[in-house]
């Protein structure tokens, strides 16, 4: 694999290339997985390929994804790197209830510590807008809360997820954010501006559904690039997203150690001018 770094500060580093452990819950990210060892021989095999930046919650299963990263990589490689998130319940029906009063974000804190087997986590993401939308409602109380916990040692980096431009600036006057996880990917890409100031800022983008989440990207002009290059639609779409900014993080998700390693390849994939030429107008034609 390309092993492609960022640096976001002097104790974090991680590949470019992530991995998105959601999937490996149970259906609609519920409940236990459908094979508990496929899942673990997952988690270590993206280790295996080199990957160090792999990102989670509490609240996928709930529990359930973190309890499985603990058993499948703890102890834990010095060089890995755990991004948590933050600002949701989930029902006993399965439902995603928005939690952002600031004691429970804390406690939601404790609860990621717990599971993962972790005295301090390595960054925690403030999730504030839903799965495919964003506000504009402040988040200062909320950051605030995080920023304590980061002052006490219990997280060494704080980062954001369904934000607007504006609250990213509101967090910034709280404490240094180091990523920035929205959706984004070749076909939505309402996030264009956000993307470029995250580069200029050295901060990372973290693209959440690169490969479009609940509604699979499907465009010809996706497919006939992908014939062209001798490669799979889905890794043309993730290798777009890395050559989009210098500071694209991508955290593709998959249940399957194929899969994963087929996600993984993207990273070795360079799309010459004509096909990003072609890709870029992807979004316009999607939009029409």
């Amino acid at each position: 694999m390309n092993t492609a770094t960022l640096t976001l500060a002097e104790d974090l580093t991680i590949t470019r290339m992530g991995y998105g452990a959601m999937q490996l819950a149970g259906p609609h990210v519920f409940g236990p997985p459908k094979d508990r060892d496929q899942a673990l021989a997952v988690l270590r095999e993206a280790v295996a390929l080199g990957i160090t930046h792999v990102d989670t919650s509490d609240f996928y299963g709930p529990a359930v994804v973190n309890e499985l990263i603990r058993e499948a990589l703890s102890p834990y490689p010095e060089e890995l790197r755990i991004v948590t998130k933050v600002g949701a319940r989930r029902g006993a029906d399965g439902s995603w209830i928005q939690s952002l009063e600031p004691a429970d974000l804390k406690a939601q804190v404790h609860d990621n510590l717990e599971h993962l087997g972790l005295d301090v986590l390595d960054v925690v993401n403030l999730r504030v807008g839903a799965a495919e939308s964003t506000g504009d409602a402040p988040i200062s109380e909320q950051f605030e809360a995080l920023a304590e916990l980061r002052g006490q040692g219990l997280i060494r980096h704080l980062g954001l997820s369904g934000v607007t431009d504006a609250q990213l600036t509101e967090a910034q006057r709280i404490a240094p954010v180091v990523t920035v996880q929205n959706l984004y990917n070749l076909a939505n890409r309402q996030d264009d501006a956000l993307v470029d100031r995250c580069a200029a800022e050295g901060i990372a983008f973290a693209a959440f559904f690169p490969l479009g989440g609940f509604s699979p990207l499907q465009s010809e002009t996706l497919t006939r690039v992908a014939a062209d290059l001798g490669a799979t639609p889905q890794q043309v779409a993730l290798a777009w997203l890395l050559q989009r900014s210098p500071t694209m993080a991508l955290i593709p998700g998959t249940s399957s150690v194929a899969h994963l390693r087929e996600n993984v390849a993207a990273a070795d994939l360079l799309l010459p001018e004509p096909a990003l030429t072609a890709l870029n107008a992807v979004a316009g034609a999607v939009a029409a």
